[in-house]
Protein backbone atom coordinates (compact mmCIF):
# COMPACT_ATOMS: atom_id res chain seq x y z
CA UNK A 1 0.00 0.00 0.00
CA UNK A 2 2.90 2.32 0.64
CA UNK A 3 4.17 1.55 -2.84
CA UNK A 4 0.78 2.44 -4.39
CA UNK A 5 0.72 5.76 -2.48
CA UNK A 6 4.20 6.64 -3.67
CA UNK A 7 3.25 5.98 -7.32
CA UNK A 8 0.08 8.13 -6.97
CA UNK A 9 2.05 10.95 -5.39
CA UNK A 10 4.57 10.95 -8.22
CA UNK A 11 1.76 11.01 -10.80
CA UNK A 12 0.08 13.93 -9.06
CA UNK A 13 3.29 15.92 -8.93
CA UNK A 14 3.94 15.26 -12.61
CA UNK A 15 0.41 16.27 -13.46
CA UNK A 16 0.66 19.51 -11.53
CA UNK A 17 3.94 20.33 -13.17
CA UNK A 18 2.44 19.58 -16.59
CA UNK A 19 -0.53 21.86 -15.90
CA UNK A 20 1.73 24.68 -14.72
CA UNK A 21 3.98 24.36 -17.73
CA UNK A 22 0.97 24.26 -20.06
CA UNK A 23 -0.43 27.45 -18.52
CA UNK A 24 2.91 29.18 -18.80
CA UNK A 25 3.21 28.11 -22.43
CA UNK A 26 -0.21 29.62 -23.18
CA UNK A 27 0.68 33.08 -21.89
CA UNK A 28 3.04 35.37 -23.78
CA UNK A 29 4.26 38.81 -22.67
CA UNK A 30 5.12 41.16 -25.57
CA UNK A 31 7.29 44.21 -24.76
CA UNK A 32 6.39 47.69 -26.00
CA UNK A 33 7.61 48.38 -29.54
CA UNK A 34 7.61 44.77 -30.63
CA UNK A 35 5.16 42.29 -32.14
CA UNK A 36 5.11 38.47 -32.14
CA UNK A 37 3.85 36.35 -35.00
CA UNK A 38 2.06 33.17 -33.83
CA UNK A 39 2.26 30.01 -35.97
CA UNK A 40 -0.12 27.10 -35.64
CA UNK A 41 1.37 23.86 -36.90
CA UNK A 42 4.01 25.90 -38.76
CA UNK A 43 1.54 28.27 -40.46
CA UNK A 44 0.96 31.92 -39.59
CA UNK A 45 -2.05 32.26 -37.34
CA UNK A 46 -2.07 35.73 -35.72
CA UNK A 47 0.05 38.59 -34.38
CA UNK A 48 0.43 39.46 -30.73
CA UNK A 49 0.99 43.17 -29.95
CA UNK A 50 2.47 44.76 -26.81
CA UNK A 51 1.08 43.38 -23.55
CA UNK A 52 -0.13 39.91 -22.47
CA UNK A 53 -1.27 37.48 -25.13
CA UNK A 54 -2.80 33.98 -25.03
CA UNK A 55 -1.99 31.12 -27.33
CA UNK A 56 -2.92 27.44 -27.40
CA UNK A 57 -0.14 25.51 -25.71
CA UNK A 58 1.54 22.69 -27.61
CA UNK A 59 -0.28 23.80 -30.79
CA UNK A 60 0.66 27.45 -31.29
CA UNK A 61 4.22 28.69 -31.24
CA UNK A 62 6.01 32.04 -31.63
CA UNK A 63 7.24 32.51 -35.18
CA UNK A 64 9.08 35.86 -35.41
CA UNK A 65 9.77 38.71 -33.06
CA UNK A 66 9.45 41.93 -35.07
CA UNK A 67 10.57 45.43 -34.11
CA UNK A 68 7.73 47.85 -34.97
CA UNK A 69 9.53 51.02 -33.83
CA UNK A 70 10.97 53.46 -36.37
CA UNK A 71 14.41 52.26 -37.38
CA UNK A 72 17.42 53.84 -39.02
CA UNK A 73 19.25 52.20 -41.91
CA UNK A 74 22.60 53.59 -43.05
CA UNK A 75 23.25 53.48 -46.78
CA UNK A 76 26.96 52.96 -47.44
CA UNK A 77 28.94 55.07 -49.91
CA UNK A 78 28.75 54.13 -53.57
CA UNK A 79 29.89 55.54 -56.91
CA UNK A 80 27.19 57.13 -59.06
CA UNK A 81 27.66 58.30 -62.66
CA UNK A 82 25.47 61.27 -63.54
CA UNK A 83 23.82 62.00 -66.87
CA UNK A 84 26.72 64.22 -67.94
CA UNK A 85 29.23 61.40 -67.14
CA UNK A 86 30.49 62.85 -63.84
CA UNK A 87 31.39 60.34 -61.15
CA UNK A 88 30.37 61.20 -57.59
CA UNK A 89 30.45 59.35 -54.27
CA UNK A 90 27.09 59.25 -52.47
CA UNK A 91 25.87 57.93 -49.14
CA UNK A 92 22.62 58.33 -47.26
CA UNK A 93 20.28 57.26 -44.49
CA UNK A 94 16.72 55.91 -44.42
CA UNK A 95 14.08 55.88 -41.67
CA UNK A 96 11.46 53.13 -41.85
CA UNK A 97 8.84 51.43 -39.69
CA UNK A 98 7.19 48.02 -39.82
CA UNK A 99 3.42 48.41 -40.08
CA UNK A 100 2.51 44.75 -40.77
CA UNK A 101 4.61 42.28 -38.79
CA UNK A 102 3.29 39.26 -40.67
CA UNK A 103 4.14 40.61 -44.13
CA UNK A 104 7.53 41.86 -42.92
CA UNK A 105 8.23 38.35 -41.59
CA UNK A 106 6.91 36.18 -44.39
CA UNK A 107 6.98 38.32 -47.56
CA UNK A 108 10.75 38.92 -47.55
CA UNK A 109 13.54 36.76 -46.24
CA UNK A 110 16.02 39.36 -44.97
CA UNK A 111 14.24 42.67 -44.47
CA UNK A 112 17.26 44.88 -43.72
CA UNK A 113 19.32 43.53 -46.60
CA UNK A 114 16.44 43.79 -49.04
CA UNK A 115 15.68 47.35 -47.99
CA UNK A 116 19.36 48.34 -48.24
CA UNK A 117 19.72 46.96 -51.76
CA UNK A 118 16.48 48.64 -52.78
CA UNK A 119 17.77 51.99 -51.54
CA UNK A 120 21.16 51.68 -53.24
CA UNK A 121 19.75 50.72 -56.62
CA UNK A 122 17.17 53.51 -56.58
CA UNK A 123 19.82 56.06 -55.53
CA UNK A 124 21.83 55.12 -58.61
CA UNK A 125 18.74 55.26 -60.79
CA UNK A 126 17.45 58.63 -59.59
CA UNK A 127 20.79 60.41 -59.35
CA UNK A 128 22.07 58.89 -62.59
CA UNK A 129 19.25 60.60 -64.49
CA UNK A 130 20.38 64.08 -63.37
CA UNK A 131 23.23 66.41 -64.32
CA UNK A 132 25.94 67.22 -61.80
CA UNK A 133 24.80 70.82 -61.27
CA UNK A 134 21.23 69.66 -60.73
CA UNK A 135 22.49 66.93 -58.42
CA UNK A 136 24.35 69.40 -56.21
CA UNK A 137 21.64 72.05 -56.08
CA UNK A 138 18.43 69.97 -55.87
CA UNK A 139 19.06 67.65 -52.94
CA UNK A 140 15.52 68.08 -51.62
CA UNK A 141 14.09 66.99 -54.97
CA UNK A 142 16.34 63.92 -54.90
CA UNK A 143 15.14 63.02 -51.39
CA UNK A 144 11.52 63.41 -52.43
CA UNK A 145 11.89 61.22 -55.52
CA UNK A 146 13.78 58.55 -53.59
CA UNK A 147 11.16 58.51 -50.85
CA UNK A 148 8.32 58.05 -53.34
CA UNK A 149 10.07 55.26 -55.27
CA UNK A 150 11.38 53.27 -52.30
CA UNK A 151 8.16 53.60 -50.30
CA UNK A 152 6.14 52.25 -53.21
CA UNK A 153 8.57 49.33 -53.65
CA UNK A 154 8.64 48.45 -49.93
CA UNK A 155 4.87 48.66 -49.48
CA UNK A 156 4.20 44.93 -50.19
CA UNK A 157 6.61 44.06 -47.35
CA UNK A 158 4.48 45.89 -44.78
CA UNK A 159 7.11 48.64 -44.50
CA UNK A 160 6.53 52.40 -44.36
CA UNK A 161 9.50 54.51 -45.48
CA UNK A 162 9.24 57.75 -43.54
CA UNK A 163 12.32 59.62 -44.81
CA UNK A 164 15.22 59.14 -47.18
CA UNK A 165 18.10 61.59 -46.85
CA UNK A 166 21.24 61.94 -48.95
CA UNK A 167 24.04 62.73 -46.51
CA UNK A 168 27.06 63.46 -48.71
CA UNK A 169 27.67 64.01 -52.41
CA UNK A 170 31.41 64.09 -53.08
CA UNK A 171 32.58 64.95 -56.61
CA UNK A 172 36.13 64.07 -57.77
CA UNK A 173 38.98 66.33 -56.61
CA UNK A 174 39.62 67.85 -60.04
CA UNK A 175 35.95 68.72 -60.34
CA UNK A 176 36.00 70.29 -56.87
CA UNK A 177 38.93 72.46 -57.97
CA UNK A 178 37.08 73.48 -61.13
CA UNK A 179 33.99 74.36 -59.11
CA UNK A 180 36.11 76.41 -56.71
CA UNK A 181 37.60 78.39 -59.60
CA UNK A 182 34.15 78.89 -61.10
CA UNK A 183 32.79 80.08 -57.76
CA UNK A 184 35.72 82.50 -57.36
CA UNK A 185 35.17 83.88 -60.87
CA UNK A 186 31.47 84.31 -60.18
CA UNK A 187 32.18 86.16 -56.94
CA UNK A 188 34.70 88.43 -58.66
CA UNK A 189 32.13 89.13 -61.36
CA UNK A 190 29.49 90.03 -58.78
CA UNK A 191 32.00 92.23 -56.96
CA UNK A 192 32.88 94.06 -60.19
CA UNK A 193 29.20 94.53 -61.00
CA UNK A 194 28.50 95.88 -57.52
CA UNK A 195 31.50 98.21 -57.70
CA UNK A 196 30.41 99.52 -61.10
CA UNK A 197 26.89 100.01 -59.80
CA UNK A 198 28.22 101.91 -56.80
CA UNK A 199 30.33 104.17 -59.01
CA UNK A 200 27.31 104.76 -61.23
CA UNK A 201 25.16 105.73 -58.28
CA UNK A 202 27.92 108.00 -56.97
CA UNK A 203 28.22 109.76 -60.35
CA UNK A 204 24.45 110.16 -60.50
CA UNK A 205 24.39 111.65 -57.02
CA UNK A 206 27.26 114.01 -57.82
CA UNK A 207 25.54 115.08 -61.04
CA UNK A 208 22.33 115.66 -59.12
CA UNK A 209 24.26 117.76 -56.60
CA UNK A 210 25.87 119.85 -59.33
CA UNK A 211 22.49 120.27 -60.97
CA UNK A 212 20.89 121.44 -57.74
CA UNK A 213 23.81 123.82 -57.12
CA UNK A 214 23.46 125.31 -60.61
CA UNK A 215 19.71 125.65 -60.18
CA UNK A 216 20.11 127.37 -56.82
CA UNK A 217 22.85 129.63 -58.23
CA UNK A 218 20.66 130.57 -61.20
CA UNK A 219 17.74 131.27 -58.90
CA UNK A 220 20.00 133.44 -56.74
CA UNK A 221 21.25 135.39 -59.75
CA UNK A 222 17.72 135.81 -60.99
CA UNK A 223 16.58 137.10 -57.61
CA UNK A 224 19.58 139.45 -57.41
CA UNK A 225 18.95 140.74 -60.94
CA UNK A 226 15.31 141.27 -60.10
CA UNK A 227 16.25 143.22 -56.97
CA UNK A 228 18.85 145.28 -58.89
CA UNK A 229 16.35 146.05 -61.61
CA UNK A 230 13.79 147.06 -59.01
CA UNK A 231 16.35 149.31 -57.30
CA UNK A 232 17.37 150.91 -60.62
CA UNK A 233 13.72 151.38 -61.49
CA UNK A 234 13.04 153.14 -58.20
CA UNK A 235 16.18 155.26 -58.59
CA UNK A 236 15.11 156.19 -62.11
CA UNK A 237 11.66 157.06 -60.82
CA UNK A 238 13.23 159.25 -58.12
CA UNK A 239 15.54 160.97 -60.63
CA UNK A 240 12.64 161.48 -63.01
CA UNK A 241 10.60 163.00 -60.20
CA UNK A 242 13.52 165.27 -59.24
CA UNK A 243 14.05 166.31 -62.87
CA UNK A 244 10.37 167.02 -63.19
CA UNK A 245 10.42 169.18 -60.10
CA UNK A 246 13.47 171.10 -61.42
CA UNK A 247 11.80 171.56 -64.79
CA UNK A 248 8.68 172.81 -63.10
CA UNK A 249 10.74 175.24 -61.00
CA UNK A 250 12.55 176.54 -64.13
CA UNK A 251 9.24 176.96 -65.85
CA UNK A 252 8.13 179.17 -62.96
CA UNK A 253 11.29 181.29 -63.25
CA UNK A 254 13.14 179.82 -60.23
CA UNK A 255 16.80 179.59 -61.37
CA UNK A 256 18.00 178.56 -57.90
CA UNK A 257 16.55 175.09 -58.32
CA UNK A 258 18.53 174.62 -61.53
CA UNK A 259 21.71 175.83 -59.82
CA UNK A 260 21.13 173.37 -56.98
CA UNK A 261 20.59 170.53 -59.40
CA UNK A 262 23.80 171.33 -61.31
CA UNK A 263 25.79 171.75 -58.09
CA UNK A 264 24.57 168.41 -56.81
CA UNK A 265 25.67 166.66 -59.98
CA UNK A 266 29.03 168.46 -59.88
CA UNK A 267 29.71 167.49 -56.27
CA UNK A 268 28.60 163.94 -56.99
CA UNK A 269 31.07 163.69 -59.87
CA UNK A 270 33.89 164.91 -57.62
CA UNK A 271 32.89 162.38 -54.97
CA UNK A 272 32.97 159.59 -57.56
CA UNK A 273 36.47 160.65 -58.58
CA UNK A 274 37.58 160.69 -54.97
CA UNK A 275 36.23 157.21 -54.19
CA UNK A 276 37.32 155.49 -57.40
CA UNK A 277 39.32 152.32 -56.69
CA UNK A 278 41.85 152.93 -59.46
CA UNK A 279 42.45 156.63 -58.72
CA UNK A 280 44.67 157.81 -55.89
CA UNK A 281 45.35 161.39 -57.08
CA UNK A 282 43.19 163.64 -59.30
CA UNK A 283 43.81 167.24 -60.50
CA UNK A 284 41.28 169.98 -59.87
CA UNK A 285 40.51 172.29 -62.84
CA UNK A 286 42.46 175.57 -62.92
CA UNK A 287 39.38 177.59 -63.82
CA UNK A 288 38.14 178.25 -60.32
CA UNK A 289 35.70 180.82 -61.62
CA UNK A 290 33.37 178.04 -62.71
CA UNK A 291 33.61 176.44 -59.31
CA UNK A 292 33.00 179.83 -57.68
CA UNK A 293 30.01 180.33 -59.88
CA UNK A 294 28.69 176.96 -58.88
CA UNK A 295 29.22 177.77 -55.23
CA UNK A 296 27.49 181.10 -55.82
CA UNK A 297 24.55 179.22 -57.23
CA UNK A 298 24.44 177.09 -54.14
CA UNK A 299 24.52 180.26 -52.03
CA UNK A 300 21.69 181.75 -54.07
CA UNK A 301 19.70 178.59 -53.45
CA UNK A 302 20.42 178.82 -49.77
CA UNK A 303 19.37 182.47 -49.66
CA UNK A 304 16.10 181.57 -51.30
CA UNK A 305 15.46 178.82 -48.77
CA UNK A 306 16.82 180.24 -45.52
CA UNK A 307 17.09 184.00 -46.02
CA UNK A 308 19.84 186.34 -47.05
CA UNK A 309 21.45 186.55 -43.59
CA UNK A 310 21.95 182.81 -43.14
CA UNK A 311 23.23 182.36 -46.67
CA UNK A 312 25.79 185.14 -46.32
CA UNK A 313 27.13 183.59 -43.13
CA UNK A 314 27.48 180.17 -44.82
CA UNK A 315 29.38 181.38 -47.93
CA UNK A 316 33.17 181.58 -47.52
CA UNK A 317 34.79 185.06 -47.49
CA UNK A 318 37.02 184.21 -50.41
CA UNK A 319 34.09 183.33 -52.58
CA UNK A 320 32.31 186.62 -51.71
CA UNK A 321 35.37 188.71 -52.42
CA UNK A 322 35.83 187.00 -55.76
CA UNK A 323 32.22 187.61 -56.65
CA UNK A 324 32.47 191.31 -55.62
CA UNK A 325 35.62 191.73 -57.64
CA UNK A 326 33.91 190.38 -60.72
Amino acid sequence: MTLEFSAFGIFAVVLVVFVIVTILMGVRQVPQGYALTIERFGRYHKTLTAGLGLIVPWIDSVGRRVNVMEQVLDVPSQEVITRDNASVTVDGVAFFQVLDAARASYEVSDLDRALLNLLMTNIRTVMGSMDLDELLSHRDAINTRLLAVVDAAAGPWGIKINRVEIKDIVPPKNMIDSMARQMMAEREKRAAVLEAEGQRQAEILRAEGRKQALVLDAEGRREAAFRDAEARERQAQAEAAATGMVSEAIAKGDIAALNYFVAEKYVGALDAFAHASNQKVFIMPMDMAGLAGTVGGIAELARSALGDGAARGSVPTTARRRSDGE
